[in-house]
């Protein structure tokens, strides 16, 4: 039988009758909702903030905002460039800031968060654009930066970071310029046509409502775009993609189109590692201390897969 974690549906059904209070009362659906919604959450509930030795915001192609978390700068330690969840709309680097910290500590790589263009004011392509010119720029700007650093770079994201990571990874197999080493998915967003069927399963009462998705994908599409041909589980596929980890949870919408996406690289023999959490929701990284052995394990999941 499926079933929440007793600490995680208690707060689910909090949440909820705030949902419907606010909806009820006819409290709009704004931009600016969305985005102080994810950062109010994750503030609140990612209460610890390890220290890291050194933190440095920097700009990476004279215009992309970055911060890099090296957790040891006198040593030279591998790259992991990581992409924000958020719908495309909301997230930033400030958001995610206690969550980087987290993976550049357990997985001892050189973390690099991306404050990637979002919808509505930069619809897609923006953040695909900004992404591919990171991952070209990257490794000459952290020389340029003069940081300790191996020239190992690996991608990770959750939700639409998961999404851009997907993206990004698809572009690359046929660039002979840019070598992904691997590639962690958190819950990714990975189907914009919303076709698999746990988005109706969860679709409703777990954090993500389909409704919110259609909004964010209708901000971020907004020239006619072919979604089928920009939502990564379609394709196409070869044995030039990185070796990937996937993490998905029982009760995301987003389950099924990270378990086709799993059965479309093991086709291509492309190494893949699928963690699936039973008892979770989308976005439990941002609910730390209601989900902390889960969050711990996840972390734990994301180091060996990244050291091995």
């Amino acid at each position: 039988m499926r079933q929440l974690t007793a600490s995680l549906e208690q707060w689910l059904k909090t949440f909820n009758l705030l949902m419907d209070g606010a909806i009820a009362s006819g409290m709009p659906l704004t931009v600016a909702t969305a985005r102080e919604g994810l950062a109010t959450i994750t503030r609140e509930l990612v209460t610890d903030i390890p220290d890291i030795a050194l933190v440095k915001d920097t700009v990476i192609a004279e215009r992309i905002p970055v911060r890099i978390y090296h957790p040891q700068p006198e040593q030279a330690l591998p790259v992991l460039l990581f992409f924000h969840g958020g719908g495309h709309m909301a997230g930033s680097v400030d958001v995610y800031d206690p969550i980087c910290r987290k993976l550049a500590l357990h997985s001892e790589h050189i973390v690099v968060s991306v404050e990637y263009r979002l919808a509505p004011e930069h619809p897609y392509p923006a953040a695909i654009d900004d992404g591919y010119l990171v991952l070209q720029s990257l490794l000459q700007a952290l020389v340029r930066s003069e940081l300790n650093f191996i020239p190992q770079l690996s991608i990770a994201g959750d939700s639409a970071g998961g999404a851009l990571c997907a993206t990004l990874a698809r572009m690359a197999q046929f660039d002979d310029g840019i070598e992904i080493a691997k590639q962690v998915l958190i819950y990714p967003s990975l189907d914009y046509t919303l076709s698999f069927p746990s988005v109706n399963q969860n679709g409703v009462g777990y954090l993500l409502q389909q409704s919110r998705m259609d909004w964010y994908f209708s901000n971020y599409f907004q020239h006619n775009e072919d979604r089928r041909q920009a939502s990564p589980v379609w394709g196409p596929y070869s044995m030039a993609l990185p070796e990937t980890l996937m993490i998905t949870a029982e009760f995301c919408p987003l389950k099924d189109e990270g378990k086709a996406y799993v059965e479309a690289l093991r086709k291509q023999e492309v190494n893949v590692e699928h963690v699936h959490f039973e008892q979770m929701i989308h976005a439990f990284l941002n609910m730390e201390n209601i989900t902390k052995k889960e969050c711990e394990q996840a972390y734990k999941a994301i180091a060996t897969f990244l050291k091995k």
